[in-house]
Order: C-alpha cells, then sequence, then structure tokens
C-alpha cells in the first residue's frame, strides 16, 4: 500500500480540517484492508507511523510553531510500535525563556485541540528542559518515555541536548530497580499468572510489556553511553552484544509478532483500543487467524493454547535476560557459596559449578528443584543455569523417567515440607514437568470453555496444589480451621499433591476426564514404586475428586440415606479427609468467585455426617430421626414449650418430616408454627441461616400448584438467588417449604429490616388475588453469550421411591429458576426438594420431582417435560 501525500499545506481552515479528517479515515481504512489482506505488523507499524508523522509535521509547520520548540515521539509511537488504536504518545519541548510567551502557548493548544478534532488519541505534554529532567527524576514512567523519543519537527540542537541531559541524569542501577518493582506491581494484578482465560495481551505477565522491559532495561544503558538512536532489531543486538544466543533473539522476535499480530487484529476487530483477549472475540480472531474447529477442540481454544505457549517463553525469557542485564549493570563481585559438589549460590541464585554438568549428569536437573526446596535462602536459579535448563530439557525423556534415581528425587521433591509449590511452579514454568509427566505437557496452555474455570488446565491444577499447601501452613490456619487441622494429620501429604496433579490432567482427550487420568494417576504411582495402598488412595482421589462437591451440593444433606450412601463409598476415615481436602482445594482452585461460605459449610456439613457414620456404621435412619426428635424436643423446652404442645402439630407433619429435617429446623418451625396448625393466612419467617451465608426463609400455607413459582418470581425480583430448597406437604395439605437465598454477589445479610421486607411482601405475593408474574428475563453475560454451553437435561428414576431426579445444566441467567418452576406447573409436576449451584455463569441444578399427586412420572411425562425444558433453555 502506498501511502498518500497530503495536499500543500494551505490556511488551517473548517474546510482544511474537514480535509484532513476524511484523508485521516481513509488512510486508516487503507491500512486495514491492506493488514486484513497481508497481515504483517512491520509493515503496518512503518506505514501507521509514517502517515501520522507526515500528519504531524504537517500540521506544526502550518502553525509556524516557534523554530526553538521541538515535536517529539515518545513511548510506543516513538519506539515506532503504533498499533492501529493505540494512543499517540507526543512531547512539545520548548525552551524555558519561551514559558511566558502567550503566542505560542495559544498556538500549542490550538494544535493539540485541532489532532483531538481530527479523531487522533492523542497522548501529550508540554514541558522544558529542566520540567522534563525533574519530572523523570520522580516519575518513572516519564523517564520510560523519553527513552523511546524520535524527533518529528523543530529544532534539532535543542533535540540533541535533550537527549545528552536526560542520559546524563539517568542510573541505570536505580532504572533497573524501579522498573523491577513496576513490573511485580504490574503482574500482581493479574494475580501473578498470565493464564487467565481472557488475558490482557499487552500488560499480563508474558505479554507483550514483559518484552519492552527488556528494552527499556538496555536503552538506558545505551543512552546512558550516548547511544540515542535506537537498534531497529533490539534483539538482534543484544545477541551482538553476547547477551542472548542469536537462536534466542530468532526464537523471542518470533513470539513478539506473534502477539503484535494478535493485538492489531484485536484492534481491527473491536475498532477501539482493546488489549484483552476477551471471549467476544477469541472466536473471530481465531478464524482470522486461519484456525478452524475439531472434533475435540475449538478453533478458539487452538488460538489461546498458542498464545499462552508464547507467553510461556516470553515470561522465561524476561526472568532470563533481566538477570544477565542485572548482572551487567551491577557488576559488583558475586559472592558466591558452596551448596554441594554440583551446585554452589552465587548472589543467592542457584548455579551449577560447571557449564556442562546438566549435560553430563542430566538427573542434577531435579536435584537443582529439590536444592531451592532446602534452600529457601535461595530467591532462584541463576540466568545460566536457566539457559542450561532450556538446552538440556530434551533429556528429560523416557530415559530419564525409567531412572531409579529421578523417580525417588520427584517423590522426595513431592515430600518435602516447605517449597512443594514453588518447586512445582518452577519446573512448569521451565518446561520441565511436561517433558517428566508427557500427559501434564499436554494440558499446558489448555483453555477450559465451561464458563466457571477462569484459568488454563495446568494453571488449575498448580492453584489446587497451592491450596492444598495453604493448609499446611500454621500461620493460615484460620483460613480453613478443619481443613489445617485435617492436614496436619493427615500422614502422606505427597500423596494429595499427587492426586492433585492429575485430577485434571486427562481434560481435553474426550470421553471421562475422571476415568481417564485416574489409569494415569495409578500407572505414574506403579511406575515411582508407591506401595500398593498408596497407589490406590492416589488413583481413587482422581476418579472421585468431583463426588464429595456433586453430594454436597446436589443432594439434601439431611436425609440420613445419603449420607450412609456415601459413608459407604469412601469406606473409611483416611479417604474422607483426603476426598475433602482435595475438594475444598479444587473448588477454590477453579475461580475467585466460586467459592463461598455456603459451599464450605455445605462441604463441612457432609464432612462431619460422614465421619460419624463411619464411627458409628450401625447407626442407621432410624437412630438419627431419634436423635433429631430428642435434640429438637430439648431446644424446644428451654422456649417453655412441653411435648403436648406439639405433638398434633408432629403428628401432621408425619414421619417423613424428621427424615428431611434436623433438629434445629424442628424446634423453629414448631416454636413457630403451633399456634397456626390449620392457619387460613400464609406464614412467612425469615432469618439469618444457621448453616452459613445468606436468608433462610419459611413458608406456610395451604398447598397450591403455583406456589413454588410464586416464590421464585420474588425472589428473583428482589436480586437474590435461590441456593436450596426443601418441599414438603404434611398429611393435612399444608406446605412447608424452606429456602436458603443469598443475593446475586454472594454477600451476607446482616440487618433485620430486610428479614421482615421478606415476611411481608412474600407474604402478600402469596394471595391469590395477585397474578402470578412472567418470569424476568434480563440479560445473558457477555462470557456466557459468545461462549455458550449445550444444555443438558437429565431424568432418573430414583430406586428406593416413586420420585425422579431431574439435573440441568445450562448457561445461567436472570430468570432461570422461576422460568423452570413456571414449566412445573405447567406440566403438573410436585417438586420435592431442589439443590441449585451457581459455577460462575454455569448452573448446576437437581431437582427431585413426581407427578402432581407424588406418583411416578410415565414416559410420555418425562418426554414432554425434558422437551419443553430443552426449548426454554
Amino acid at each position: 500500500m502506498q501511502v498518500d501525500n497530503l495536499l500543500e499545506p494551505i490556511e488551517i481552515s473548517k474546510d482544511r480540517i474537514a480535509f484532513l479528517r476524511t484523508t485521516l479515515k481513509k488512510q486508516f481504512l487503507a491500512l486495514k484492508e491492506e493488514f486484513a489482506q497481508h497481515p504483517n505488523t512491520t509493515r503496518l507499524f512503518k506505514q501507521h507511523c509514517k502517515f501520522i508523522d507526515h500528519l504531524l509535521i504537517e500540521l506544526w509547520s502550518d502553525l509556524h510553531i516557534e523554530p526553538a520548540c521541538c515535536l517529539i515521539a515518545v513511548g510506543g509511537y516513538g519506539r515506532g510500535e503504533l498499533f492501529p488504536y493505540s494512543d499517540i504518545d507526543l512531547l512539545v519541548l520548548i525552551p524555558t525563556e519561551s514559558q511566558e510567551n502567550s503566542q505560542l502557548n495559544k498556538s500549542i493548544e490550538y494544535l493539540i485541540g485541532l489532532m483531538w478534532d481530527l479523531g487522533l488519541n492523542i497522548g501529550h505534554s508540554v514541558r522544558n528542559l529542566e520540567e522534563c529532567i525533574s519530572e523523570a527524576q520522580k516519575d518513572i514512567t516519564v523517564q520510560t518515555n523519553v527513552l523511546e523519543s524520535r524527533l518529528l519537527s523543530g529544532n534539532n540542537t535543542m533535540y540533541q541536548n535533550f537527549l545528552f541531559n536526560i542520559a546524563k541524569n539517568i542510573s541505570p542501577i536505580d532504572f533497573l530497580k524501579a522498573k523491577l518493582k513496576e513490573q511485580e506491581l504490574r503482574h500482581a494484578k493479574f494475580n501473578d499468572t498470565a493464564y487467565n482465560l481472557e488475558p490482557n495481551i499487552k500488560e499480563s505477565p508474558g505479554g507483550l510489556r514483559d518484552l519492552h522491559m527488556i528494552i527499556w532495561i538496555t536503552r538506558s544503558l545505551q543512552v546512558k553511553n550516548h547511544q540515542y538512536a535506537a537498534p531497529s532489531n533490539p534483539w538482534l543486538s543484544l545477541a551482538k552484544d553476547q547477551i542472548i544466543s542469536v537462536t534466542e533473539a530468532r526464537r523471542i522476535r518470533h513470539h513478539e509478532k506473534k502477539l503484535q499480530l494478535l493485538r492489531s487484529h484485536l484492534h481491527f476487530l473491536s475498532s477501539r483500543r482493546e488489549d484483552r483477549l476477551l471471549f467476544d472475540f477469541q472466536n473471530d480472531l481465531a478464524a482470522t487467524i486461519g484456525y478452524t474447529n475439531t472434533q475435540r477442540r475449538r478453533a478458539s481454544e487452538q488460538l489461546m493454547q498458542s498464545y499462552y505457549r508464547s507467553v510461556k517463553f516470553i515470561e522465561l525469557m524476561n526472568e532470563i535476560v533481566l538477570k544477565l542485564l542485572e548482572e551487567i549493570i551491577v557488576a559488583s563481585p558475586p559472592t558466591v557459596r558452596k551448596i554441594n559438589d554440583k551446585f554452589e549460590a552465587r548472589n543467592d541464585l542457584l548455579e551449577a559449578k560447571s557449564a556442562n554438568m546438566l549435560q553430563q549428569d542430566p538427573s542434577a536437573i531435579f536435584e537443582a528443584f529439590l536444592l531451592l526446596q532446602q534452600h529457601p535462602e535461595l530467591s532462584g536459579m541463576s540466568a545460566t543455569l536457566l539457559r542450561t535448563l532450556q538446552r538440556v530439557k530434551p533429556l528429560v525423556n523416557k530415559d530419564f523417567r525409567q531412572s531409579a534415581l529421578n523417580k525417588k528425587t520427584f517423590i522426595e521433591i513431592l515430600s518435602q515440607p516447605s517449597g512443594v509449590n514453588r518447586a512445582l511452579r518452577a519446573m512448569n514454568r521451565y518446561g520441565i514437568l511436561g517433558s517428566y509427566i508427557p500427559a501434564f505437557g499436554k494440558i499446558v496452555g489448555q483453555m477450559q470453555h465451561d464458563l466457571f474455570h477462569v484459568y488454563t488446565v495446568d494453571e488449575h491444577i498448580l492453584n489446587v496444589l497451592a491450596n492444598l499447601r495453604r493448609f499446611a501452613k500454621p500461620e493460615l490456619k484460620h483460613e480453613f480451621p478443619l481443613c489445617s487441622q485435617i492436614f496436619a494429620e493427615f500422614d502422606s501429604p505427597h500423596l494429595l499433591y499427587l492426586a492433585a496433579l492429575f485430577h485434571d490432567i486427562a481434560k481435553g482427550r474426550g470421553g471421562d476426564h475422571s476415568a481417564l487420568g485416574t489409569i494415569d494417576a495409578f500407572n505414574f504411582c506403579k511406575l515411582h514404586h508407591l506401595p500398593k495402598a498408596d497407589c490406590a488412595l492416589v488413583s481413587w482421589l482422581v476418579e472421585a475428586h468431583l463426588k464429595m462437591s456433586s453430594i454436597a451440593q446436589k443432594t439434601d444433606l439431611s436425609d440420613p440415606s445419603v449420607i450412609e450412601s456415601f459413608a459407604d463409598f469412601v469406606e473409611n476415615k483416611r479417604r474422607l479427609n483426603a476426598l475433602y481436602l482435595l475438594t475444598v482445594a479444587d473448588i477454590r482452585g477453579t475461580s475467585p468467585v466460586v467459592w463461598n461460605a455456603w459451599k464450605a459449610r455445605l462441604l463441612e456439613n457432609l464432612y462431619s455426617a460422614t465421619s460419624r457414620a463411619l464411627s458409628h456404621p450401625t447407626f442407621h435412619a432410624k437412630q438419627t430421626i431419634q436423635r433429631r426428635i430428642k435434640e429438637a424436643s430439648e431446644k424446644l423446652s428451654r422456649f417453655g414449650l412441653s411435648n403436648h404442645t406439639y405433638e398434633q402439630l408432629w403428628e401432621q407433619f408425619g414421619e417423613h418430616y424428621f427424615v428431611r429435617h434436623e433438629s434445629d429446623e424442628i424446634a423453629w418451625h414448631s416454636r413457630l408454627l403451633t399456634p397456626h396448625l390449620y392457619s387460613e393466612n400464609p406464614i412467612v419467617r425469615a432469618r439469618l441461616s444457621p448453616y452459613g451465608d445468606g436468608i433462610q426463609v419459611m413458608i406456610y400455607i395451604q398447598d397450591k400448584n403455583d406456589l413454588f413459582a410464586r416464590i421464585c418470581n420474588f425472589f428473583d425480583r428482589m436480586g437474590y438467588g435461590i441456593v436450596e430448597a426443601k418441599i414438603f406437604t404434611t398429611k393435612h395439605g399444608y406446605a412447608l417449604n424452606s429456602f436458603i437465598v443469598l443475593d446475586q454477589s454472594g454477600k451476607s445479610v446482616s440487618y433485620s429490616g430486610l428479614l421482615k421486607f421478606i415476611e411481608l411482601e412474600l407474604a402478600n405475593q402469596l394471595d391469590d388475588q395477585y397474578q402470578l408474574e412472567s418470569p424476568l428475563k434480563g440479560r445473558v453475560s457477555r462470557q456466557v453469550k459468545h461462549m455458550p454451553i449445550q444444555a443438558q437435561i437429565t431424568i432418573t428414576k430414583e430406586a428406593e421411591n416413586s420420585n425422579h431426579k431431574l439435573d440441568i445444566v445450562a448457561n445461567d441467567r436472570p430468570g432461570l429458576l422461576a422460568t423452570l418452576a413456571q414449566q412445573f406447573l405447567k406440566h403438573n409436576i410436585k417438586l420435592h426438594n431442589a439443590k441449585i449451584n451457581t459455577l460462575g455463569s454455569r448452573a448446576e441444578d437437581t431437582f427431585l420431582i413426581s407427578a402432581k399427586n407424588g406418583e411416578c412420572l410415565d414416559f410420555n411425562h418425562v418426554n414432554s417435560l425434558q422437551m419443553a425444558l430443552l426449548d426454554e433453555l
């Protein structure tokens, strides 16, 4: 594409401004079309900068700005890296004596206003030389910007003086320290991970900013040495200076171009300065670049895995090169301390004593990570050792995996009292973990489009392991007291870490990842000569890792038969302890928003009830009911209620009521309802839930078909979500329903006014004079819109009664539960129980249903309900 020349300068009239604006739009469209046909970022940057340069120089000339002034491109624009919608950073350098020149100030103000009027995204500053130096000393961002300056127009002598004085005031050591701190804070904003599902190409760890860091530190050295002209290829320049190899320079440039290409496409697709790889654009971006869907993987998943692998390499090179530059800049004699015959500590970094030691003795690769655990005073590996690791990584092969010493050392790494998470994260970052466990290598950078995992599979696995490690730290026992106590008593923590490593390792292969992962885990444990009992525990944990959360969140934990069945499944206390720890760590490792106090309490209740059942295997359902009745009677006696006061109430409730409700609920219901056994008006009572977050609401009313639909509508319009519903019908035809509700942000409620509002308003809404409202039809979330999941409806017959279990997996949306409730009403479905589980933007709800009068649903009834629900979802 040939960028057109602008017309000869004329007076800045409205016609001239309109012409420039039109020309600017035409040139931008030409750039876009050229890039769409031939995606080349080098050409894009060159053409974009050339046109903007030309335009700004003409504007500067048209306005006859004082000759002593300079128009300087800084930042990314100064570097010649101008993305389609990036800011155009400018510095207007003026002589000190011109500050009081009102005509100059007006001209510059008019120039900046004109640039904005033309549609240019300008980031500008107007300073004299003293102000530039002063601001650069105070603000590292200013200092960074001026390091990448280019003179566009104006006094070259003044510009050279500017460069000389900036160089004179730069301290590469101070600059390095400030930039390292800045990078640390930037990475912390992204939780120190590049592996979110919607990463920022520019700012996330491993993004373009990490490459800019290397360029900036190098420029501080070059400018200090009065090398003002930036090299056209900074990576080959580093190779020429023997800081990196030519191969490394080429690989860095390859991955840099890949990220630049993505960012450029993203700007054009979004028509704005958008640097986040949002779900909104991932599908279109993948198609634009040429990825296509396969049977197992979406095009967007392939795109993102490629992106994450580039990020992984950039993170590594950022660490290596910054360490090498630090050695050059600091240039002080190293402090060397012997570690053992193979390794030493050099400036608190682990270093091999000889350059070819890892090549000659590959087993030392694992030894290096073990030493980092055993010597916490070491801050990491030296740049030389890291580069050697990359060179010898192919030696972590089949022979390496078969080595008895290496197998022993790997288990030893997992068995250390500290540093396990640090060691495994480092092994993953440097590519060693994926080489040693090939199945792990396949899931590095793999996305999970399930709307509740917000990390790649490998990052999620390491998060789960990190959560397990938190249970081991006494200073963190206040976070999860029960988990910390159980972990402290667990005899073999390394088995939990192995289960964490393998629990999701088979994601993306097709089939049941738990079953496939179980085989991988068993083979790995057997290969590492673990005792049979340990092999069995690890493989069982991988197979069962979803079981406990499913039971806790989808079944009625007050039903003794549920607890008995789960106790039979886990078989013993050791398995229960291990599964509970893994489950808590797993849920917490999916997303910052999925875990809440309600889920914590559900799991803790299931753990405690199962623990009791395992301790008293002969203590069956009848004894549980007797215990509940006794405990409820004792609680009621404290309120002055004797047995005969509520015996008629309990008679109408029937025996099954005591199966479905805990003693605390029984006492609460009995105390409130004893005087109102045959009440003609609905009774609604609310309290802060004694079982965790949220509000518990009791509704007692003569049974009616649309009751559940009315209740769902009410809470929907309040902005509250139902997480549990116990639907119970008494012998005398009353509905006694109990709900746990949370506000949609998951916060707890602590004021009584809201409870009174629920009691009064919900009672009114249950009156037949109020017409049943249609469910809310709110917007689905952005993620759901662009990465929808296929709705799944499963209806299965319960073996022990006439009920059916309805499982629904669907995209969450406002009004979802009310919509389901109205379908139940339309199809004459009787609801007995509901567990509502929201995982990010994914709903996984379970209902216990039957036909209207409690009888079993026939085939046609099941089929029509299933089709209707699928149509709705």
